[in-house]
């Protein structure tokens, strides 16, 4: 039997250079990820606020089914990484299947939601008749880009948790250049096709989807095309092993949906805000999504690993060594982002020239939460993924339910509502959200039970 100082000399630890490799690739494609409705949005601007309120209210319901569909896919990804780090090919195989029998499942149930209440809806939120007809049309065809994704995404997660996330990449170098060509075409007609405005923009994003997702199927059959001729699973029969990844998933994907909810909840409620301040929330969220990708991917790359060497029933001293060198990283990676905000806020005048003065001041009023809260955030992040690596998922689940649901947002109602105060408080919820999770996740990490985790239980 070989002894845990054995085994510590004999498995090399991973370490920061592990993690960028698997990090860097995730962030471009969470970048790419995020841009496909910005293309869109930005395609579409030279048909007037018409074409683009269309566009988002079909986009808004279309992004429901993708929200839950790409937080599942976040589940997949740790277990594939647990399976494939244990070596045990009928494990990586049920990873595998039971993830896309789930992802093409709720692609499935949502696309069946919009068809029968899609309409509906869109008549009652559109301001125009005119508005609602072009929605529908746009959602219709985004239907296609869902079920795209139900599949894409999958196999996305299962090529991370199996350290090649250079593959889902190549995934979206292929795919937003026939977005933008496909859909600049066909909104305007050029070339000899005729032109469909608004639902030329879905017709471009589902071509691109559709090409991409077989992309990434043929390198699926290709690198792992052999898991198909495994006999067995891991759980015994099919069912039970599908039951056992809906339980391991469910909880991490509460946990995005929760933070979505949440997220657009606290936006309603800003809309009561003073104009200048409601502009500033507004234009700060998108770069909190942009840029926060460097941190966040680079803390879901540790967890990842981490799940791998739970895999490998790794010593605890490698685990120990390995997420030390990750945690300095994830600091570097919040720093970069500070950075980014600091020049950003700098640059206002020229980012945006034409804004009220008094709306740059409250943008600029912002940069102290801005930087520190990248330091709170990045090494909570860090805890989360390797509390969730090691199938401690409903205790990550509740930290983010509560904080979100107990805080932040009744919070933002009392302040925004009750005390009509600055937009720098509102924004500082966040930070004290960050606060507030930091002792419970620091605790639980440094108790080590994760570390003596069995994942292929």
């Amino acid at each position: 039997m070989i002894t845990n100082s054995m085994q510590s000399d004999s498995v090399p630890t991973p370490g920061a250079k592990e993690v960028f490799a698997l990090a860097w690739p995730m962030t471009l494609k969470a970048i790419f990820l995020h841009g496909t409705v910005v293309i869109d949005g930005f395609l579409l601007s030279a048909l007037g606020e018409g074409a683009l309120a269309a566009m988002g209210l079909a986009a808004a319901l279309g992004g429901i089914v993708l929200g839950v569909i790409f937080a599942f896919s976040h589940a997949m990804q740790i277990r594939t990484a647990q399976a494939f780090g244990s070596g045990d090919a009928v494990y990586l195989k049920s990873a595998l299947i039971s993830g896309l029998a789930v992802s093409i499942s709720i692609g499935i149930i949502g696309v069946s939601l919009i068809l029968i209440w899609g309409g509906t809806l869109i008549a009652a939120l559109a301001p125009s008749v005119a508005i609602a007809t072009q929605a529908e049309s746009y959602l219709a065809i985004f239907t296609i880009v869902i079920f795209g994704e139900a599949i894409g995404q999958s196999i996305a997660s299962f090529f991370n948790g199996c350290s090649r996330s250079k593959l889902p990449l190549y995934g979206y170098l292929l795919s937003v250049p026939i977005n933008v060509i496909a859909s600049i075409a066909l909104i305007h007609g050029y070339w000899g096709l005729p032109a469909y405005g608004v639902a030329g923009a879905a017709m471009g994003s589902a071509l691109a989807i559709t090409v991409q997702t077989l992309f990434w199927s043929a390198l699926l059959l290709k690198t792992n095309g052999t898991l198909m001729r495994v006999v067995g699973w891991h759980n015994q029969t099919f069912v039970p092993t599908l039951k056992r990844h809906i339980r391991f998933a469910l909880p991490i994907a509460a946990t995005f949906v929760s933070a979505t909810l949440a997220t657009h909840v606290c936006s309603l409620i800003y809309a009561n805000m003073s104009l200048n301040g409601f502009a500033a929330m507004t234009l700060i969220a998108p770069w909190n999504m942009l840029t926060g990708q460097v941190a966040m991917q680079w803390t879901q790359a540790t967890g990842i690993l981490v799940a791998q060497l739970l895999g490998k029933h790794t010593s605890e001293d490698v685990l120990d060594r390995f997420l030390s060198q990750a945690w300095k990283g994830a600091f570097v990676a919040a720093g970069l982002v500070a950075i980014i905000f600091l020049i950003m806020c700098l640059s206002l005048d020229w980012i945006y020239p034409d804004l009220e003065l008094e709306t740059r001041a409250i943008l600029f009023g912002f940069l102290p939460i801005l930087v520190i809260i990248q330091f709170p955030r990045a090494t909570n992040a860090i805890c989360g993924n390797t509390l969730r690596a090691a199938g401690d998922t409903v205790y990550v689940m509740h930290i983010f339910v509560w904080t979100q649901w107990a805080f932040r947002v009744p919070a933002t109602a009392i302040l925004v509502l009750y005390f009509n105060a600055p937009a720098f408080w509102i924004l500082s919820l966040f930070l004290w959200e960050e606060v507030l999770k930091f002792p419970v996740f620091h605790r639980r990490l440094w108790r080590g039970d994760w570390k003596r985790s069995d994942v292929a239980a």
